[in-house]
């Protein structure tokens, strides 16, 4: 089947650090056999022909069973203005009617992501019997550290889980007032810590939070996530470090309380679950929650719809001038 583009998101997270220069490929080979970073060997050289993952596209034609001409299809393939793809090898989602096309961007990646984040806290507390995405805050309060993207969206599976109080956590007074907005409690990161240990608590289970969803790229962030943390609590952390960790303090904190840090990347399922879920599974599950708070997402999280061809002077722009933006859309007509 042939896809042509309609809207293109941007990663910045990601992408943003191959024109920093920060992204480790660029200094270092990965060796998948050994599931290891060869220094010296750099992987990607200038210029990056291919970024991206998080696309929209209409289909132009078809030879594919379930997908006809005209059917907007959620994908991941790159920031290119056509793709030809097949069922058996994409992930590739039709929206559903009522899903508006922009928000498409995040079904196939973006979402999951976050989805992977809930799921790796519902393994925590359940094991392999995971019972519905989001069972394991169902009830419990949440910390989400990050008022980014992901951190939104991991904000947004707790809400749809049951989580009893969602605090979702930034530095910049302008993330924090666009997750009240979206009906979220948020402070900055000192205050978080605070906040968790005079409020959330329990005769056996000591101050803090069980479980803090980490989406910022700090290890002084990483740092008072693991503060905010009761005995035994967990971080389950989603962000991309390319940096030191000088920030990180494991002899603090972390040693004496006893605490968990799970890395939770999309292509690493939680182990005892992976039999069940699958990044097709998240992405359904995006779609369900682009059903239910879809208008919400659309007006707050979608900071800048840029067209196509001006993208690369908005990135230039983008790291020059340091605008404020939570997710970047290229749309090509």
């Amino acid at each position: 089947m042939r896809l042509d583009l309609m809207y293109t998101g941007l990663s910045a997270g990601t992408e943003l650090t191959f024109m920093k220069g920060t992204n480790p490929y660029l200094h270092s080979r990965w060796d998948d056999h050994r599931g290891v970073f060869i220094p010296g060997e750099a992987s990607a050289h200038f210029p990056i022909n291919f970024l991206g993952y998080m696309e929209v596209g209409r289909v132009s034609d078809s030879r594919a069973h379930g997908f006809a001409r005209g059917d907007v299809v959620a994908a991941s393939w790159g920031h290119k203005t056509g793709h030809t793809a097949h069922p058996d090898h994409d992930l590739l989602l039709k929206l559903p009617p009522g899903v508006d096309p922009m928000l498409g961007i995040f079904v196939a990646q973006m979402g999951p992501i976050a989805a992977n984040g809930i799921l790796h806290a519902d393994a925590e507390q359940f094991g392999a019997a995971v019972p519905f995405l989001g069972a394991g805050v169902e009830g419990r309060p949440v910390l989400v550290w990050g008022g980014g993207t992901v951190g939104l969206f991991c904000a947004l599976f707790a809400r749809a889980g049951g989580a009893s109080e969602i605090v979702v956590v930034d530095p910049s007074p302008w993330r924090q007032d666009l997750a009240r907005r979206m009906g979220f409690e948020a402070m900055g990161e000192d205050d978080a810590w605070r906040h968790t240990k005079a409020r959330w608590h329990h005769k056996t289970g000591g101050r803090g939070a069980e479980i803090v969803f980490q989406t910022r790229a700090r290890s002084d962030s990483l740092n008072l996530a693991l503060r905010a943390l009761r005995p035994q609590g967990t971080v389950i952390d989603l962000a991309f470090y390319q940096g030191g960790a000088d920030g990180l303090r494991l002899g603090e904190e972390f040693h004496h309380n006893g605490l968990n840090l799970r890395c939770a990347q999309i292509n690493r399922m939680p182990r005892v679950v992976a039999h069940a879920w699958d990044q097709r599974r998240l992405a359904q599950e995006t779609l369900h929650l682009l059903e239910a708070e879809g208008d919400l997402i659309r007006e707050h999280m979608i900071t800048h719809v840029v067209p196509y061809d001006e993208a690369p002077g908005f990135l230039r722009h983008l790291v020059a001038d340091r605008p404020e933006f939570l997710q970047i859309v290229f749309a090509h007509d």
